[in-house]
């Protein structure tokens, strides 16, 4: 039975998502190194949860919809504002800031995916990629006629292999800041409002303002 003072916001999905990406970037990242099966599962996992996630941002519940938590920058700006003076407005949702940096995180993890897809093609001839990669190379050794040639589709294709590792790296770390932002976004705002976000996120109710 619901208590009185509490609303659901978090639908299980919702719950489900958030968790087991925590899950699977965890296993992803640690397991980078190793370049074994455990971080392309890993990656194939957190590709599969952006899609999800997108998808249930366009018709899943009210809370979990894009259109609940994507605000205007003026109220994101307001909502800054009002944070540094204590007397930010109270959501039950996603706040304004809280919105965007889902957003940002979730474009982030489609270029560490995107990025570590193509380094798996290039390097494995492997993946839901590695079509593309086979094609290119079939229409470049077609058109080589001489041994330059071939050396030239060698060097292209060394420099496209460190372009995408170079992303995958990059935007790996850009996806750190952004998990340590929201970490402490959520320290703040718990703080700021004095409730549970951890709580909130595993049993799908917050408190009735």
């Amino acid at each position: 039975m619901q208590n009185p003072s509490t609303i659901q916001v978090w639908d299980i999905f919702v719950r489900l998502f958030h968790w087991t990406l925590v899950l699977a970037f965890a296993v992803a990242y640690v397991s980078s190194e190793a370049e074994n099966e455990l971080h392309i599962y890993a990656g194939y996992t957190v590709l599969g949860l952006i899609v999800f996630r997108v998808f249930w941002g366009l018709i899943g519940s009210k809370y979990a919809k894009f259109k609940d938590f994507i605000y205007s920058p003026k109220t994101v700006y307001h909502y800054i504002k009002s944070s540094r003076a204590g007397t930010a407005q109270h959501y039950l949702g996603h706040n304004p800031l809280g919105g965007w940096m889902v957003l940002a995180m979730l474009i982030m993890l489609f270029v560490v995916t995107l990025s570590g897809l193509k380094v798996y093609a290039i390097e494995e001839g492997a993946g839901l990629l590695a079509a593309n990669h086979v094609n290119l190379a079939v229409i470049a050794n077609a058109n080589a006629a001489e041994e330059d040639d071939d050396d030239d589709a060698a060097s292209n294709g060394e420099s496209a292999e460190k372009f995408w590792e170079e992303a995958h790296e990059i935007s790996t770390n850009l996806l750190l800041v952004l998990i340590g932002l929201h970490i402490f976004g959520v320290v703040l705002h718990s703080r700021l409002h004095k409730e549970n976000l951890v709580k909130a996120m595993l049993t799908g109710k917050k408190n009735i303002p």
